[in-house]
């Protein structure tokens, strides 16, 4: 591979995908909200299972080895096949079922293990909730969303 320091994030990931002989090209691109990769190719369906775990290690890798070296430490998102939008509206349809389930039960409703972009996706969708918290719980990959009825007091 070629000297990381000096290639952008779609250069270091097509060498890798090479090296792996996968049939999956990057492409960078930016706009004024975001920095993205995305990735197309014959093999993109392995980027998209088990809820898009090798695609958030994907990205992982690139920020670790990029985000470092852009001005004010801008991240990357990485996508493929528009799996991100995708997951975005579930994450919203989810966040709206819990909120109707917690104001009819009046029981917290706590989410499996999310990644921390899950998490934010949610907060933010139930963020002008009335009457509504959310609270992230638990360490590292355990961490989960419980969304609650707000205290009276």
């Amino acid at each position: 591979m070629k000297n990381t320091r000096m290639q952008q994030p779609h250069e270091f990931l097509n060498d890798i995908f090479n090296a792996c002989k996968l049939d999956l090209r990057a492409s960078t691109g930016s706009n004024s909200a975001l920095n993205f990769v995305d990735i197309d190719g014959r093999d993109a369906p392995l980027l998209r299972v088990e809820g898009g775990e090798l695609l958030d290690a994907v990205e992982h890798l690139v920020n670790q080895v990029f985000a470092r070296t852009r001005e004010g430490g801008e991240r990357y998102v990485c996508d493929v096949d528009g799996f991100r939008a995708v997951r975005e509206a579930e994450l919203c349809v989810m966040a709206r079922h819990a909120a109707d389930r917690v104001r009819a039960s009046g029981v917290p409703f706590t989410f499996g293990a999310m990644t921390a972009n899950e998490r934010r996706v949610i907060h933010l969708a139930l963020a002008s909730e009335e009457g509504l918290a959310t609270e992230s719980a638990g360490e590292g990959n355990a961490r989960r969303l419980r969304v609650t009825l707000k205290s009276s007091v």
